[in-house]
């Protein structure tokens, strides 16, 4: 086989098939990894559609690494929450339900389905594969796979309704501007009553170990938390960043950064993540090329 190798020209969607199902850059890159040298294994020749054998290796491998995430994630601390990314902006070959389903919301609606209704589902939704190639990658029939499908996006709609989007800029300001003042009626003005806090510091650094329901609560906990950073005395730097294609508030903590997003509905915010686990903040920079 002459010419560029297939698997350079599919790694970028490889990749982010992979982090899409495993919500982990460095799972991601181990599991497209293993699927490079199952290839380098593999007679090119007898391969009538690499990109077909590619998204099947792959979508198995990440099956296999869902199983294993789930033991470790028994053990986890708190909250998880998906690893935020930097992502390669304005990527013109990336189309708008791909780059959706990048976002952090949306990654955690994934995160509750069970790993072969993720895999159908992005498969067939998100990458538009033909169900020949989703049965062959999760081992199910054709019908069978329909059916997976059609239940996931039920799934997806009513975890996630279509209103629901990633808070832009301009919200966040407002609600960080209204955290930083102290003034709690300004910051339930912009809450949902049923707004959700969720954040994730794994086992190194202070969470809620349970998601905070409630405007009043969460209005509460925001505005103690601006109050303890401002008690500290540190000079935080504070700015609005983007990760997975929407916008997020990245704190400059003495110990390390915080990053913190939200979702909206009818303008009101209704979820609210905040991520302060290390090891899941080392991507914020350098930008990831995810199709």
């Amino acid at each position: 086989m002459s010419g560029r190798d297939p698997f350079d020209a599919e790694r970028p969607r490889l990749l982010g098939l992979a982090y899409r199902m495993l919500g982990s850059l460095a799972d991601a890159e181990d599991v497209v990894q293993d699927a490079w040298i199952r290839w380098q294994r593999t007679d090119r020749d007898a391969v009538d559609n690499p990109a077909a054998w590619l998204t099947t290796a792959t979508t198995r491998l990440a099956l296999d690494r869902i199983r294993t995430l789930a033991r470790r994630r028994e053990d986890y601390v708190g909250p998880w929450l998906p690893e935020p990314v930097a992502l390669v902006a304005d990527d013109p070959a990336v189309a708008t339900e791909q780059a959706e389903s990048l976002t952090l919301g949306f990654l955690v609606v994934l995160d509750a389905l069970s790993a072969t209704e993720r895999a159908v589902f992005l498969l067939a939704d998100v990458f538009g594969e033909p169900y020949s190639t989703i049965a062959a990658a999760v081992g199910k029939s054709e019908e069978n796979c329909r059916q997976i499908a059609s239940r996931a996006r039920r799934k997806v709609r009513s975890a996630r309704p279509p209103e629901v989007a990633p808070a832009g800029p301009d919200v966040l300001a407002a609600l960080l501007a209204a955290t930083a003042s102290g003034d709690i009626d300004a910051v339930l003005e912009l809450l949902d009553t049923d707004v959700v806090l969720v954040s994730d510091g794994g086992p190194d650094r202070k969470a809620a170990r349970r998601p905070v329901v409630g405007a009043s609560r969460v209005a509460r906990l925001l505005s103690n938390l601006a109050s303890r950073a401002a008690a500290g005395g540190a000079d935080l730097g504070v700015e609005i960043g983007s990760v997975n294609g929407e916008a997020v508030v990245v704190f400059g903590l003495p110990d390390g950064p915080l990053v913190a997003g939200a979702d909206v509905a009818d303008g009101r915010v209704v979820a609210v993540r905040i991520l302060r686990n290390p090891a899941k903040l080392t991507h914020l920079v350098e930008t990831v090329d995810l199709r």
